[in-house]
């Protein structure tokens, strides 16, 4: 079984929103010192690197990465490259209206060649809410993006999350998909019990014979 990770590594390097926490380390004890052992604090935004949005990130009343369903983030997914057009850059409802998804649970999208972890371009791919509607209506349960976000970073009421979320997608978004043919694999990305949070960062893996 070969095994394809797609998540970001996590370093003080990793671009994030503008304002955003960014990624750190505070040592509270070490072995070069004396310890007994290496123990580290760390500090970040639970949407740094490649991450699972709980509905509670975009809905007051919406549940948190605690509870989610945690067979909708394992499983056969599609992966599918799909370049944003427009301006903003969004996917195209109709190209995905195009595909055979009649079969399809979880759906990756590879909008771009290359991922940068460590910069931030506010001009990125996002799904937006026309082509989210396309995937409620086709049944989708899972939906990942190789960028910051489902919507994009101007947007203040996140349509494509909102609409996500009233059909009970679940969503990933900064995967790393540079390596990654589209085609079919398993998916297992799972998020941390994390009591009342609204993200959580995953350790993304795709799996094919």
């Amino acid at each position: 079984m070969k095994i394809f990770d797609i998540s970001e590594a996590i370093s003080p390097a990793n671009a994030v929103f503008p304002g955003d926490t960014p990624f750190s380390a505070e040592w509270v004890m070490r072995m070069e010192d004396g310890a007994s052992c290496n123990v580290s604090t760390l500090r970040m935004s639970a949407h740094l690197g490649t991450h699972a949005d709980s509905p509670f990130h975009y809905d007051p009343a919406g549940k948190d990465s605690a509870s989610a369903d945690l067979s909708v983030y394992m499983g056969p997914c599609l992966v599918v490259d799909l370049r944003g057009v427009g301006e903003p850059s969004l996917i195209d409802p109709a190209a995905l209206m195009a595909l055979e998804l009649q079969a399809v649970e979880r759906i990756l999208f590879r909008t771009q060649d290359g991922h940068d972890a460590n910069s931030f371009d506010a001009s990125f791919t996002a799904l937006g809410p026309e082509a989210a509607r396309v995937l409620v209506e086709r049944g989708i349960r899972l939906v990942g993006i190789d960028t910051p976000s489902m919507d994009h970073a101007t947007s203040k009421d996140l349509p494509g999350h909102q609409v996500l979320n009233g059909g009970g997608v679940a969503l990933l978004e900064n995967l790393d998909l540079s390596a990654v043919e589209p085609g079919e694999y398993e998916l297992i990305a799972l998020p941390l019990r994390i009591v009342g949070g609204d993200s959580s960062p995953v350790r993304a893996i795709l799996r094919r014979p």
